[in-house]
C-alpha cells in the first residue's frame, strides 16, 4: 500500500513539507508506503476547458500535471499539502489539482485522501475546506485528525515547535495507515467495491 503526499508549496523543504513529512513517518511506521510529489516552482496553467483531455487520456499542457496521473493507480491514498496565501491554497496548487481531478475522477474514486495547510497565523480552515471539495466530489473518503490539519509557523523550525500541529499530522497518518489496512481486509473478505449510478449532471434551470 502506498500514500501520495503531494507538496502545493513553492517550497521544496518549507513548512508544508514538514507536515507532510510528519504525517508520512507514521504511515511508514505502520508498514505503509509514501511518495514525495513536490509540483515545482514553475508557473502551472489552469485549466481552459478544452476537454480535449477526454479523449487524449491526458491534459493538452503536457507538466507535472500529465506527469502524475500517469502515475495515479500505483497509490491507495494521498494527502495534498498547501501553504495558506490569502485565506486559500497557492494558485499552482489549485491550478494542478482543478486539471488534475478534472480528468482522473475514476482513478480516484475510493482512494483514501486528506489536506494539510500551513499558515502563519489564519485563514487554515477556509484554505482546508477548499482543497478538501477535491476528494468529496471524486467519491474519494476523507480521513479525519484529532483537529483540522493544520500547522502554524514562518519556518521550518517554527512549524517543528507546534506541538498540537505535528500531533495532528501523526494522528492523521495513523488514522490513514489504520483504514488502509481495514479496506485490505475487506477486500481480501469479499467486500465489492461500490457500484455506482450512471451520473445526473444538472442545473438549476432543468
Amino acid at each position: 500500500m502506498k500514500v501520495l503526499l503531494i507538496n502545493g508549496s513553492p517550497n521544496e523543504k518549507g513548512c508544508t513539507y514538514t507536515a507532510l513529512t510528519e504525517a508520512g513517518v507514521t504511515l511508514n511506521k505502520r508498514g505503509i508506503d509514501t511518495e514525495l510529489f513536490w509540483i515545482g516552482k514553475k508557473p502551472i496553467a489552469g485549466c481552459i476547458d478544452c476537454k480535449k483531455c477526454f479523449g487524449r487520456g491526458e491534459c493538452v499542457f503536457d507538466d507535472k500535471v500529465n506527469e502524475l496521473a500517469r502515475k495515479l493507480s500505483e497509490y491507495d491514498g494521498m494527502i495534498v499539502g498547501s501553504p495558506v496565501y490569502y485565506a486559500g491554497p497557492s494558485g499552482q496548487l489549485t491550478a494542478f489539482l482543478d486539471r488534475l481531478f478534472y480528468f482522473n475522477e475514476a482513478k480516484m474514486a475510493g482512494k483514501l485522501a486528506a489536506a494539510v495547510v500551513s499558515c502563519r497565523r489564519g485563514g487554515a480552515s477556509a484554505a482546508f475546506d477548499r482543497l478538501n471539495k477535491y476528494f468529496l466530489i471524486s467519491n474519494m473518503h476523507v480521513v479525519g485528525s484529532q483537529y483540522w490539519n493544520q500547522v502554524h509557523g514562518f519556518t521550518p523550525e517554527d512549524v517543528r515547535k507546534d506541538g498540537e500541529g505535528l500531533q495532528t499530522m501523526r494522528t492523521l497518518g495513523e488514522n490513514m495507515a489504520w483504514l488502509l489496512k481495514c479496506i485490505e481486509a475487506g477486500k481480501k473478505a469479499g467486500v465489492a467495491f461500490p457500484v455506482y449510478e450512471e451520473r445526473i449532471r444538472t442545473h438549476f434551470i432543468n
